[in-house]
């Protein structure tokens, strides 16, 4: 069997859409998977670091494998991958800032250059970011390379706002939620691009998940809540996982399938990533 066809078998082409449909359900499942990773990745370092690099270094590839085996969105499958990349991003994100010295302006600016360069790549290479757009095996490579991007320059970021700043994790929380609003405001009233709108919220729900996770699980001396990082680790883990089964269950976040041909329009639309269902 040559290496293409075995890429093939282990890697097939999707089916369908690889991407939830955007929903409340989605933006409350990503901000819980933000929190979550942020607490896990916490906890683990709480111990022996290099075993807390290899479980996160583990769990990414099992759901990356998971993830990319299948040919069509799989709720668990695609919120593991998600849960897997808010763990090691931050990891990856605190190890650039304890080890390697950078500090949090450094890293934060560091990680919002690596994001702009994945969007750019990716939309050279396939004209759109749409997330209605993810159909093919490049596609989607592209789309969790930025969702890596996003994770990592959040936890950045929330550290920056959090320390550097001196607002704590409270505050930057509180910050955040605000900020997040913004996108839906302009894209709902003064007619910011769906796309835009949509990559605008997805950044931001990392250092607000980030916050409240540091918030809860910080000691209070470190202006925390004190419940401790495995603690909130646990719960969050709980309340994705609920969600996950439900959506799972209910396949209300799936996506609808490419209008035919019949509908020549339509189906240039979504190829574009153009359909007015785009975005928030």
């Amino acid at each position: 069997m040559s290496a293409p066809a075995i890429r093939d078998r282990l890697l097939p082409e999707p089916a369908a859409a690889k991407v939830p449909e955007v929903t409340l359900w989605f933006w409350a499942i990503k901000i819980l998977t933000t929190c979550g990773g942020e607490a896990v990745s916490d906890y683990l370092a709480q111990g022996s670091r290099p075993v807390g690099a290899a479980v996160e270094a583990g769990l990414l590839i099992i759901a990356l494998t998971w993830q990319f085996s299948t040919r069509r969105y799989v709720a668990a499958a695609y919120w593991s991958l998600a849960y897997a990349i808010a763990i090691f991003g931050t990891g990856v994100s605190d190890a650039l800032h304890l080890f390697v010295g950078i500090p949090y302006a450094g890293t934060t600016v560091l990680w919002a250059v690596v994001l702009a360069l994945v969007f750019w790549l990716w939309y050279r290479s396939e004209g759109t970011l749409s997330i209605h757009s993810i159909v093919t095996r490049r596609r989607e490579a592209f789309y969790w390379a930025v969702v890596f991007a996003t994770f990592a320059l959040g936890t950045a970021l929330g550290d920056f706002t959090a320390s550097v700043l001196g607002l704590g994790y409270l505050a930057s929380a509180i910050m955040f939620v605000a900020i997040i609003g913004i996108p839906a405001l302009f894209w709902s009233r003064f007619g910011l691009n769906a796309v835009a709108a949509f990559w605008f919220a997805y950044v931001v729900t990392r250092p607000l998940g980030a916050s409240f996770a540091d918030y809860f699980g910080r000691a209070r001396s470190l202006s925390g809540a004190g419940f401790g990082s495995g603690r909130v680790a646990v719960i969050v883990a709980v309340a994705v996982a609920i969600g996950v089964v439900y959506l799972a269950v209910t396949r209300r976040d799936v996506q609808q399938p490419v209008p035919s041909a019949a509908s020549p329009r339509a189906a240039s639309e979504m190829a574009s990533g153009r359909s007015a269902r785009d975005g928030y």
